[in-house]
């Protein structure tokens, strides 16, 4: 594990994972559909879920698995040698992310928090959209650390 790969997975894991959090707050003000609520949710999950964490506290757990899938993206992209291929890498992070959609479902489920159902499909939607944003993102600040460490 290189440290190249760790700063920029914060470079590109931080500012995408901001926008995600931020596309689904303000999907969540206009539409008051939770999907931002959703996002956050760490209620279902054992012991963590016990705690009531502050929402600045809930979008820092946002942005660590961020950075995750981030750095997994980053290991991928330079394993695969797509360095080149802009078509290649927005692929890959659409690979990625996929699962991020199926957890909508899973969530959804699994949430005691007043949530969107999993049936909701307007909600689906927003979800889907907002990460199909995140999954474009992804590919462009990586291009963009790969210029900053060519100068």
């Amino acid at each position: 594990m290189s440290s190249r790969k760790i700063i920029n997975s914060l470079y590109i894991g931080v500012p995408s994972g901001i926008l995600l959090g931020f596309l689904l707050k303000l999907i969540e003000s206009v539409s008051q559909i939770r999907v931002y609520t959703l996002l956050l949710n760490v209620d279902f999950i054992p012991l963590i879920g016990q705690v009531k964490w502050s929402e600045p506290m809930e979008f820092l757990f946002h942005i660590v698995i961020s950075i995750c899938i981030a750095f997994a993206f980053i290991f991928l992209a330079d394993f695969l040698n797509l360095q080149t291929s802009l078509l290649k890498l927005w692929l890959l992070s659409s690979i990625l992310c996929l699962p991020t959609l199926g957890l909508y479902f899973v969530l959804s489920s699994l949430a005691i928090k007043e949530v969107p159902a999993w049936n909701d499909w307007q909600a689906f939607a927003y979800w889907t959209i907002a990460h199909l944003i995140y999954a474009w993102i992804l590919p462009l600040l990586y291009l963009k650390t790969l210029k900053k460490e060519k100068h």
